[in-house]
């Protein structure tokens, strides 16, 4: 007798698609990768994965969105056990770097992305702002990732505006850089890892001090000692 085809359930089999993509998403870019690669790296028809996800890019959306859970979930734990902000962006700063390096693969689905950025269709404009949880959910995702982050530097410059943003951004586009070629150029002949990611937060540190004492007009605490 025959034993019968074993169909995994809808969530195993969703799994299974995530996986394979993931895999194939950081040989080839995410650009560069179709539905009908994907299934054949699951063992599926493409009508069997269009039951699961309606294309590549929502695949990649859904991989995006998980790698910033999985940072969010970090930051969260950064700041439940520090409340000094100057040691909390030093915190995030450091978790972010070894999430990265970490996780290169989810690291490249978020943070350095192979498809072209587009406006997605639909896109929501609601109260003076785009919805971006309704039509971009990858982009949701990142931008409670990034306000983790931004927090802790509102709290040291006293206010939260457009200047503030700024300060969050550099900080945030200063360790991505850093995160970013150690996993893209892992042959460079880099400095001791731990210094160089010292000294990246250092300048952030610096950064937010140097704009703290211009903008709250209060003289700056010394560095921590590296």
């Amino acid at each position: 007798m025959v034993a019968p085809i074993r169909r995994p359930p809808p969530g195993e089999r969703r799994e299974q698609i995530l996986n394979a993509a993931l895999r194939l998403f950081a040989e080839r870019g995410a650009g560069n990768v179709t539905t009908r690669q994907i299934a054949e790296a699951v063992g599926i028809s493409q009508p069997s994965l269009y039951a699961h996800f309606p294309s590549a890019d929502a695949i990649a959306d859904e991989l995006c969105v998980r790698a910033f859970a999985a940072l969010e979930a970090r930051f969260a734990a950064m700041l439940a056990k520090e409340s000094d902000p100057r040691q909390q962006i030093d915190l995030l700063g450091r978790a972010y770097i070894e999430f990265g390096l970490e996780h290169p693969d989810m690291y490249r689905i978020a943070f350095m992305p192979t498809r072209v950025d587009y406006c997605p269709p639909g896109m929501v404009f609601e109260g003076g702002a785009f919805d971006f949880a309704a039509t971009d959910p990858g982009l949701a995702a990142g931008l409670r990732a990034f306000s983790a982050l931004r927090g802790p530097i509102v709290q040291m410059c006293g206010r939260d505006d457009d200047e503030v943003v700024v300060i969050a951004q550099a900080v945030w586009a200063s360790v991505h850089g850093l995160t970013s070629l150690l996993i893209g150029k892992p042959f460079f002949p880099w400095a001791e890892r731990e210094r160089l990611i010292r000294a990246v937060l250092d300048m952030g540190h610096a950064l937010v001090e140097s704009r703290r004492v211009v903008d709250a007009g209060v003289a700056p605490e010394p560095l921590p000692a590296a």
